[in-house]
């Protein structure tokens, strides 16, 4: 496998033909359109989400909150109970919410499911702070996450311009084939699980991605996020999963994302609302349930378990966040008794230090 990066597939010529835009994603494992997703709404959403990132303290003071100017100082990702603090009021936004459900989108996602979609309830925002590199996304596929069937897909758009060095995805094409979910080990990053790709020989596939520019991919396509290579900049993302009406889905989709850090419920989260049309939008359909598989985080706990046992700076910086956020569960007792036998107990700044070279 290289690391050159080559440009992805444009696929607007395909835009009114679903057979062939199901074609190309059964083929390539992802479809890139341009400018799928209206700006105008895209520009207001950021205006309000960076507004909201402002006022938890993640900017430097007094510079345009549209710009994204990032405090360094502030630094924190998915797993810091700083990082949900801020991010689940941006959760509570009405506009956040509403922007999966945009007709664009739905009209999209209908062509290349070929059937009636559900958006999933669990919106996600990925918020990735510049000079973090270890702490980038990844590579994985996404049923590991969100489970349920394969037939779910993925839709992936910036909110405000992503250059390559700001850290947008990268797919590798075709991946999606193995048909089957690969093995997945622990890794820093959204989700710390990853796959080796080494025995891979394939390129990734990235671009300078505008605002209103869209990815979608299904479950099993492998891909990453790259690395946020800027002085200052926040990167802002959507990253929204849709299925066919009817089809499984696992229980833990139905609930606010990263809710088991501070047990944000839906009523949180609508009591602002100025509108009712979304809320609870899919408790009135009959859907098929399944319970979350917990095998792949247990696996991914149990060797970060063994990796810090053994020195790894990024397991040890893993298991203090795990006890930073709650010390009574049964996870976090388990990763204190390892910690504790290192002396490496506390916040995890010293192998944050160590992991991230700042």
């Amino acid at each position: 496998m290289t690391d050159q990066l080559k440009e992805l597939r444009v696929s607007n010529d395909a835009m009114d033909d679903p057979l062939e835009l199901r074609r190309r994603i059964q083929d390539e494992g992802y479809l890139f359109f341009k400018k799928l997703q209206d700006a105008d709404k895209l520009w207001e959403l950021r205006r309000q989400m960076l507004t909201v990132i402002g006022e938890g303290g993640w900017l430097v003071a007094g510079t345009d909150p549209m710009d994204g100017i990032a405090d360094i100082s502030r630094q924190c990702t998915e797993g810091d109970i700083e990082y949900t603090d801020v991010y689940h009021e941006i959760y509570k936004l009405e506009a956040f919410h509403r922007s999966a459900h945009w007709p664009e989108v739905l009209d999209m996602m209908e062509k290349v499911i070929g059937k009636p979609v559900l958006p999933h309830p669990q919106k996600i925002a990925r918020l990735w702070f510049p000079k973090y590199t270890e702490h980038t996304t990844p590579v994985h596929q996404d049923f590991v996450h969100f489970q349920g069937n394969f037939d779910t897909y993925t839709c992936w758009a910036p909110v405000g311009d992503c250059p390559i060095e700001l850290g947008g995805l990268a797919v590798l094409p075709g991946s999606h084939k193995v048909n089957k979910m690969l093995d997945h080990h622990f890794s820093l990053g959204a989700g710390n699980l990853c796959v080796d790709t080494d025995a891979l020989d394939s390129d990734w596939y990235s671009t300078n991605y505008e605002i209103g520019d869209s990815l979608i991919f299904p479950a099993l396509t492998i891909h990453k996020a790259l690395p946020n290579l800027t002085e200052d900049r926040l990167r802002v993302s959507l990253d929204n999963r849709y299925q066919a009406m009817g089809d499984i889905i696992a229980e833990h989709m139905l609930a606010p994302h990263l809710n088991g850090f501070n047990q944000l419920s839906w009523e949180d989260v609508y009591r602002d609302w100025e509108s009712d049309d979304l809320k609870y939008y899919w408790k009135n359909l009959d859907l098929e349930t399944i319970p979350k598989d917990l095998s792949y985080s247990n696996q991914g706990f149990s060797e970060a378990l063994a990796m810090a046992s053994d020195g790894d700076a990024r397991a040890i910086l893993h298991l203090n966040r795990i006890i930073k956020r709650d010390p009574s569960t049964d996870m976090a007792k388990a990763a204190i008794e390892v910690v504790q036998g290192l002396g490496a107990l506390g916040d995890g700044s010293t192998a944050a230090t160590a992991a991230t070279g700042h």
